[in-house]
């Protein structure tokens, strides 16, 4: 029989996925595995977990948890051969399930373990841990972990927005010297953002990801006094090609020097401020996604 294990946090988003325990079971059990079930307990558990895992043998990984266990997860393995990994997104937003089009659904999200195909990704190593889908600094990165847990149950996404209304008011503007495959670009910056994914925080912030390519994408935002929020607004909601004032490219190597004391988000969790080194690493992982994401962001594999 096929081995399992789905490492699972229980307080990820409305806390119910530990309610549907047996039913995730009786779907694996039925399609051949036998089902071990790991729990996190605390804040970076899944980091051991999976560095546990690597003693052990098995044919499936299964995430269920937000963006955050993801990283954790991801953070941990050490295998020569890295397993399948399926995803139950059960967080809040969950980015990286919707750029992957995963449902947070159990069943659907299941179903396409089960039936979808797998797809080898890239992941970055950053000076600060690996991540999957972004590392950012500036405006209103912070959101996804100054938030209050609590206000997060109750509301969901909306809760972010409250807190963002907060911040309305207070654009950092942060001198930075950004190296990359092509050059170099100094100047000071209200946003940096360098992502794997078409969606962050909700938002479609890269038209058509390439997920497998060896490459992220790095979007700069200028600090422009008194037109930052006007700036975001046209980037975030109307999306245009083309924007004054916002600068993108592609890279694989990227070295961000700064001195200010704003704090890296990486894949919603906070990390420390300072300077990012960055290398991709090229189809890293094995993800399942449904056929049409493999068709429409995996053009290597």
């Amino acid at each position: 029989m096929k081995k399992c294990v789905v490492i699972y946090n229980p307080v990820s988003g409305k806390e119910d996925f530990k309610n549907k325990l047996d039913y995730v079971e009786k779907r694996f059990t039925e399609a051949g595995y036998d089902v071990e079930f790991i729990c996190t307990k605390r804040p970076k558990h899944a980091i051991m977990i999976a560095k546990e895992l690597g003693q052990k043998e098995f044919d499936l990984l299964v995430i269920a948890g937000g963006d955050g266990t993801f990283h954790e997860v991801i953070n941990g393995l050490q295998f020569k051969t890295i397993p399948r990994i399926g995803y139950i997104p059960s967080g809040t937003t969950c980015d990286f399930a919707h750029t992957l089009k995963i449902s947070r659904d159990v069943r659907k999200a299941i179903d396409n373990i089960l039936t979808g195909v797998p797809a080898k990704m890239d992941i970055i190593n950053s000076n600060k841990g690996k991540f999957v889908y972004v590392s950012a600094i500036g405006t209103y990165v912070d959101i996804s972990y100054v938030t209050d847990s609590r206000l997060k149950k109750l509301l969901g996404p909306l809760a972010y927005f409250i807190t963002g209304v907060k911040e309305f008011f207070t654009i950092p503007m942060m001198k930075a010297r950004i190296e990359h495959d092509s050059g170099v670009l100094k100047g000071y910056y209200s946003l940096m953002m360098v992502v794997n994914s078409k969606k962050v925080a909700g938002f479609n912030i890269i038209e058509k990801p390439r997920l497998d390519d060896g490459k992220v994408d790095v979007v700069l935002y200028r600090y422009i006094p008194f037109f930052n929020n006007i700036l975001y607004f046209i980037s975030f909601i109307i999306t245009p090609k083309v924007i004054p004032g916002v600068h993108k490219f592609r890279t694989n190597k990227l070295k961000i020097t700064t001195d200010h004391n704003h704090k890296w988000n990486t894949d919603g969790e906070e990390a420390n401020s300072g300077n990012l080194n960055i290398e991709v690493m090229k189809q890293a992982i094995e993800i399942i996604v449904p056929p049409e994401i493999k068709k429409k962001y995996f053009k290597e594999n």
